[in-house]
């Protein structure tokens, strides 16, 4: 199996983001996409739903890392839920409970530097 989409990397945290439509959404994937670049999480993001459709693969490297983080938009809370269908825990954070307002939040550098400084920080806490 290849290094992309759920691939035999070694694995130590994982990052999923809600990728909803709604603008919060749109920031989740963005902060996901930018933590993963910075080699906060790693490089080659695995796919919400590839997991939620039950592709093997997809959960066998969710279920492989040390750590699994999952960002949502909303306190709907998709990404959470499908995680936790196929028995997976992951640490959550929900952007709307960072300070975002769904229907209402500009997406741009600024909003996304802050949330994934702000999800770097509470990380590294818990790290140690």
């Amino acid at each position: 199996m290849s290094d992309c989409c759920g691939g035999k990397q070694e694995v130590s945290r994982v990052i999923y983001a809600c990728g909803g439509c709604a603008d919060v959404g749109e920031v989740s994937d963005q902060v996901c996409r930018k933590l993963r670049r910075e080699g906060f999480a790693q490089a080659s993001m695995s796919c919400i739903t590839g997991i939620a459709a039950h592709m093997q693969p997809f959960i066998d490297t969710a279920k492989k890392a040390e750590q699994v983080v999952v960002v949502d938009g909303c306190p709907v809370l998709c990404a959470k839920k499908v995680l936790e269908h196929v028995d997976i825990s992951p640490v959550s954070y929900v952007l709307t409970q960072m300070g975002l307002e769904k229907g209402k939040t500009e997406v741009n550098s600024q909003v996304i530097d802050d949330i994934s400084e702000k999800i770097k920080t509470a990380l590294s806490k818990n790290d140690k």
